[in-house]
């Protein structure tokens, strides 16, 4: 599967959506896959401030419960609380209705850190 090309990437499979001076994150769909069925979701409060590659929450599959770091740092705005009663949606739709957070962007420069689509599926061959 090919990574979107206008997201960016953790090595910890994440995914980052820059919209102007604020970010989506999500899980790739690599990791939703090796998770397997997602059936709870622990996301930060809004307000809540994030720092880059820190755990920020955790996502719980019927095979494990594994930590969310955050891909960049900020300040939470909004979380998807769909997911408090569909968390399947991380499994169907990863990169649109399964997103989990939207932030204010601390430092854009972080960007630089991640990997780009062709690293992210590089990484995950």
């Amino acid at each position: 599967m090919t990574s979107p090309a206008e997201l960016r990437y953790s090595k910890e499979h994440e995914w980052v959506r820059v919209q102007g001076d604020r970010a989506v994150i999500g899980i790739t769909a690599h990791a939703a896959n090796e998770l397997g069925d997602v059936v709870f979701v622990d996301l930060p409060q809004v307000g809540a401030t994030l720092t880059q590659f820190a755990v920020f929450g955790a996502v719980e599959s019927v095979k494990a419960v594994s930590d969310l770091f955050s891909p960049i740092s900020g300040s939470v705005l909004a979380r998807n609380e769909a997911l408090s009663t569909a968390p399947e949606s991380i499994n169907a739709d990863p990169y649109g209705s399964g997103w989990l957070l939207e932030i204010q962007l601390g430092d854009p420069a972080e960007l630089s850190l991640l990997l780009d689509a062709a690293g992210y599926d590089q990484l995950t061959a």
